[in-house]
């Protein structure tokens, strides 16, 4: 579907929420891939590793828990992370199984660089709304995605 071909103004309240979504999660994978280098990570993996920038010394259960992960495919994640001296490691003292996860100073500057191409996008996303306007659509997601969570 390509919201601007089917539908006009006059009609969004006929449009699905998803189909929203749906163009907005478009428009920002191909806004992301046009400005990451082949060397960055993967689009796929940023949301993970940008966690680890606003939740520091988070546990492998934990980063595969919030996003669903198998903890194979995390650790393996965090490996590549890791190898790229994104992040540290560290046995909890508490329980020596579990790994504590936190960035290092290469990998807050690597995210802080992730996060400002985040903000590009979304800047250009609602650059034609007013401050309230930007403030009740991201008060509305907020409640969308809590009641989601439900």
């Amino acid at each position: 579907m390509n919201i601007l071909r089917d539908f006009t103004e006059e009609m969004a309240d006929q449009i699905r929420i998803y189909h929203y979504v749906e163009e907005l999660v478009f428009s920002y994978r191909q806004f992301m891939t046009s400005h990451l280098k082949e060397e960055d990570i993967p689009l796929q993996e940023c949301p993970l590793f940008i966690r680890l920038r606003f939740y520091d010394n988070k546990t492998q259960r934990e980063l595969a828990n919030e996003f669903h992960f198998t903890e194979g495919y995390t650790a393996k994640v965090l490996r590549n992370f890791e190898e790229r001296n994104l992040i540290s490691r560290v046995e909890n003292p508490e329980n020596r199984r579990q790994k504590i996860v936190s960035l290092t100073d290469d990998g807050k500057e690597y995210a802080d660089y992730l996060i400002s191409l985040m903000d590009m996008w979304e800047h250009e996303v609602v650059s034609s709304q007013s401050n309230v306007e930007i403030k009740n659509l991201k008060t509305s997601l907020y409640r969308m995605v809590m009641q989601a969570q439900k």
